[in-house]
């Protein structure tokens, strides 16, 4: 092993990753898919999901590869019993409790970690009402799991633009602006890379959600149209 190289194992390969390289890094270099939710690419990990859990020399904690860096001589499961019934209980919970019709990456964990989609039958749903108030997107919270990618890109790791943040505790726990102010009054602008990294339907472009909803060609090109300042708001910017 060399200053700047960490040796170790991942499922039974040996691995040499850079120093400070994470676990998750480690596992992609060795072709080790480990599932993931709150992660991507365009943000910094938070290991907030916990979904990529793996199991580091049989600690008595799993480990988020998405955060925990690479140990020499480490060995590492990324599928053994633990780690397998922690991801399904993280998937049995989030399904218990928020809408994932509309999260097919998800819904494909859940199938494939044979998460049953009825253990917590007293569980609470996550209510919100559709907020409709820009011609650009729409908020649907009620399908948020809460991975805060929308709040980092819309921040530090892209934009620096904080137009969203989190709002309430536990259960209530929501993405929204600050104060609950209409999207079209607080910094944002517009970009899209929040919809883009959602992992679920809770950011939707409106013309996909209007034509979801069965409007027909001129209310979506009302509903779609950025209202002039000018024109004390008129649709047509006339």
């Amino acid at each position: 092993m060399t200053d700047d190289r960490i040796n170790l194992t991942i499922d039974g390969r040996e691995v040499s990753a850079p120093k400070g390289a994470t676990l998750l890094d480690a596992a992609e270099q060795a072709g080790v898919d480990i599932p993931v939710i709150c992660y991507h690419e365009a943000t910094s990990p938070n290991g907030l999901c916990r979904i990529c859990v793996v199991d580091v020399d049989d600690g008595r904690v799993l480990q988020p590869a998405c955060v925990a860096e690479c140990q020499a001589d480490a060995k590492v499961e990324t599928r053994n019993e633990r780690v397998e019934r922690s991801r399904r209980t993280i998937l049995e919970m989030l399904n218990a409790s928020v809408n994932l019709d509309q999260a097919p990456e998800i819904q494909q964990m859940m199938a494939e970690y044979e998460a049953n989609q009825a253990r917590f039958p007293g569980a609470r749903l996550r209510e919100a009402e559709v907020i409709d108030d820009n011609p650009f997107y729409v908020r649907d919270y009620e399908q948020c799991v809460l991975c805060w990618r929308c709040v980092q890109v819309c921040a530090e790791d892209a934009q620096f633009t904080f137009a969203l943040t989190l709002k309430n505790r536990g259960h209530e726990t929501s993405v929204a602006t600050a104060f609950d102010i209409g999207i079209t009054d607080s910094p944002c602008v517009f970009c899209g890379q929040c919809v883009g990294v959602c992992p679920t339907g809770a950011l939707k472009p409106k013309v996909e959600w209007g034509m979801e909803q069965g409007w027909d060609e001129d209310e979506l090109r009302r509903s779609t149209r950025r209202r002039g300042k000018r024109s004390g708001g008129n649709a047509d910017g006339a």
